[in-house]
């Protein structure tokens, strides 16, 4: 049997490294055509300043998404993840996430929190493969053109990763 043509497209190589200063433009850039609510740049800035983890989806030089997450009192908060338009579904969302919760349990973090919109339906796929369980909804948590829009929030159990 024949592979179709989908089958063959290779993945480009994508590097997840540390967001710096530098990238604010680009990543805010990125925000900005991807909500109708984005993060300003000065709000990708104190999360540097206040050392939450952030990360950059780097290819070739450019900057194609990004992940921001904070780490505390034994959990993860996924706060922000997004990739460019064009390099969606390709499986760079899911690298980035993977690579955020490696270092939430390589911090000995239990446990991963998201919240997400019920309209986007995509990255509730995603976050249910990767092991994700709603546990709850927070009512009126994101602004919409109509007013508020519900969060469902979801968790996910880690297993700690122990250094040798």
């Amino acid at each position: 049997m024949a592979a179709a043509p989908e089958d063959l497209r290779e993945v480009p190589e994508v590097h997840i490294r540390p967001m710096l200063e530098l990238d604010l433009a680009e990543v805010a850039s990125i925000e900005q055509q991807s909500y109708a609510f984005p993060w300003s740049e000065n709000i990708f800035r104190d999360c540097l300043r206040v050392g939450y983890t952030c990360r950059a989806l780097d290819l070739s030089g450019q900057i194609i998404g990004y992940g921001i997450m904070s780490l505390g009192a034994g959990e993860a908060h996924i706060l922000n993840v997004c990739v460019r338009d064009e390099y969606r579904t390709v499986g760079f969302g899911r690298r980035l996430l993977e690579h955020l919760l490696e270092r939430a349990a390589a911090a000995g973090v239990g446990e991963a929190f998201l919240e997400v919109r019920p309209s986007n339906l995509a990255a509730i796929r995603l976050y249910q493969r990767l092991g994700f369980e709603q546990i709850g909804i927070r009512r009126g948590y994101y602004q919409a053109p109509d007013g508020r829009e519900d969060a469902i929030v979801l968790k996910k159990t880690l297993g700690i990763l122990r250094a040798p």
